[in-house]
């Protein structure tokens, strides 16, 4: 399921590079500007609500109707994961670091970085689940 979400996610991002709008893209990088100079540890409540935004936001500026349907079902499963193993080993920190990778990648509309970068970062989800993630058997 999580490396089925990284690839519609790897999409949505190359559906961004060459559809939204800059403002659109900025938007992203407001999400966390409370969490610049901030551990996201300190307020993971918060920042789990944040990352749940920005994984959500990252789909529906692809601006593919058929994307955003095919993850409707998905979401309330992946959103439940990021939930429960957001607070875990670190987790929120490397995960800040990614996003502000990803949302620089998007504003250059450089789609070969862009796709990769959003790919891994699910992908880091799975290893993280299939490593760590017990109490889901």
């Amino acid at each position: 399921m999580i490396t089925v979400w990284a690839a519609l996610e790897n999409m949505a991002a190359r559906l961004i590079t060459q559809n939204a709008s800059d403002d659109e893209i900025a938007g992203l990088r407001r999400m966390f500007t409370t969490f610049e100079n901030e551990k996201p540890q300190a307020n993971i409540d918060g920042y789990s609500g944040t990352n749940i935004e920005f994984h959500q936001a990252i789909l529906k500026l692809s601006k593919s109707e058929l994307l955003n349907s095919l993850t409707e079902t998905l979401f309330i499963h992946m959103r439940s994961i990021r939930v429960r193993t957001i607070g875990e080993n670190n987790r929120a920190s490397r995960s800040i670091i990614d996003h502000m990778n990803i949302i620089e990648a998007l504003e250059n509309r450089d789609t070969e970085l862009a796709e990769p970068l959003v790919r891994q970062h699910t992908l880091d989800l799975a290893a993280h689940v299939e490593q760590h993630v017990h109490y889901l058997d």
